[in-house]
């Protein structure tokens, strides 16, 4: 699947906890290429910090609002607002490392004991329930907590000044290990106080939750500019992934026909060509979509996220077989990205065709292998069990998918279901068991 906006204007399924009480909306979104460029940066600070970086889950937040955080242990929490604001790659790293300096420095603590063994969708249903209040929606933020987990405050996001500077001394210290300058920090940190600035009536959950001090700022610039590498910019290969990131959320989540409008078609940037495709794909407006999108796959050939976007853009208006081809050539030239997996598997189940459906479910046994937080692919497999009449593994898919939106009474019933339907003491049945226990326990914890 290309960019998916659970909770927004998607018409995908919705996964994780719904937040649209609160009084700004905040929406989860899952897209393959953002995902693995913010990686292709992080991983390297996540390594210099002595993390596993195969534990550290990246989480983006549809918001506006300048911010990033860590919550319930290794999770990593961007809003789009930072990742459009930052006008370098360098700048988006000193993000990234500051928030690994937190994780890396084991700061909230409280939280991390709180979280620890709560579910994704628990730890999603705290954090966006404490960014509401923190907005301002004080009675929507609480009831967004409460649906998800009892377990939070107002301050559970709130890191101390001497936090704060520990990890901008730490975020330093990975970087000058990789040889890139940490004044993308610095710059960042004066975006925000000028944003600050700017908008004196709403409180910015960046400086509610990282604190900005004189002191803190002086620090950190005394030692950026006693790096060796403060000139030392990152690989060039990250402009291009952060241009591409920011044409595409732009294209997104702009108004389609102001993004239309604003970028001609005779644009030659990658950020602005992307955004362009995008609201084509959104207005929609297939006929000029195909064409623009083609020329992108002519300056960028056999690109899988392209060719993503193209067989989302056809099976969304329709085109069910045409979509097949832009799908497999995506999964072809990127096999280890589940997301594609799942957006092929959509295309051939919507065929109705068993033998598509059995190539759906090789697809997504795959995808859920290597992203099991994925409900949408959960659910997807759960229709190609059925069709062929694998009652017990569909219930046990609908357990996973219910138990990562939260909906425990739907979850505790699939897995008795499919404990009934699958052979005794097998994996599958196994794992029924588990879920049923473990919904049942968080629907307890929940009243």
């Amino acid at each position: 699947m290309a960019t998916v906006f659970l909770f927004g204007f998607a018409s995908l399924a919705p996964s994780f906890a719904s937040a649209q009480q609160a009084q700004r909306s905040l929406n989860l979104i899952r897209d393959a290429e953002i995902e693995q460029d913010i990686r292709a940066m992080a991983v390297p600070i996540f390594r210099a910090a002595g993390l596993d970086d195969a534990a550290v889950r990246v989480i983006l937040i549809q918001d506006p609002a300048l911010n990033a955080f860590v919550a319930g242990g290794q999770n990593l929490f961007l809003n789009t607002g930072t990742l459009i604001a930052v006008t370098t790659p360098e700048q988006l790293m000193g993000v990234i490392a500051h928030e690994t300096g937190h994780m890396a420095g084991g700061h909230l603590v409280r939280s991390t004991e709180a979280l620890r063994n709560a579910s994704i969708q628990q730890i999603i249903a705290t954090v966006l329930g404490a960014i509401a209040i923190i907005g301002g929606g004080g009675q929507a933020g609480a009831a967004v907590m409460m649906g998800g987990s009892q377990i939070a405050t107002r301050s559970f996001l709130q890191y101390s000044r001497t936090q704060e500077s520990a990890a901008d001394q730490a975020a330093i210290t990975y970087l000058d290990k990789l040889h890139i300058t940490s004044r993308g920090l610095g710059e960042f940190l004066h975006i925000i106080d000028r944003d600050q600035l700017r908008i004196r009536s709403d409180q910015n959950p960046y400086v509610y939750t990282h604190p900005l001090t004189p002191e803190r700022m002086a620090a950190l610039e005394t030692r950026v500019n006693q790096s060796p590498y403060v000139d030392a910019a990152a690989a060039p290969r990250y402009v291009e992934m952060l241009a591409r990131m920011q044409g595409k959320l732009r294209g997104f989540i702009d108004n389609p026909e102001s993004t239309i409008r604003r970028v001609p078609a005779s644009a030659t940037g990658i950020a602005d060509r992307y955004a362009r495709v995008v609201a084509l794909y959104r207005k929609p407006d297939m006929p000029t979509f195909l064409t623009e999108v083609d020329a992108l796959l002519r300056s960028y050939p056999n690109d899988p996220y392209i060719l993503e976007l193209k067989g989302q853009a056809l099976l969304e208006n329709g085109q069910i077989q045409a979509s097949i081809e832009p799908y497999q050539l995506a999964v072809k030239y990127a096999p280890d990205e589940p997301l594609l997996r799942v957006g092929l598997a959509s295309a051939m189940i919507a065929t109705e065709d068993p033998k598509q459906t059995a190539d759906a479910v090789r697809d997504l046994e795959i995808a859920t292998r290597a992203d099991p937080d994925n409900s949408m692919a959960w659910y997807q497999l759960a229709i190609a069990y059925g069709r062929q009449d694998k009652i017990g593994l569909a219930a046990l898919a609908s357990a996973e998918r219910f138990l990562l939106t939260g909906k425990l009474e739907d979850a505790y019933q699939q897995a008795q279901r499919a404990e009934i339907e699958l052979p005794a003491g097998s994996p599958g049945a196994l794992r029924a068991a588990d879920i049923r226990d473990l919904s049942l326990r968080l629907w307890r914890d929940r009243r």
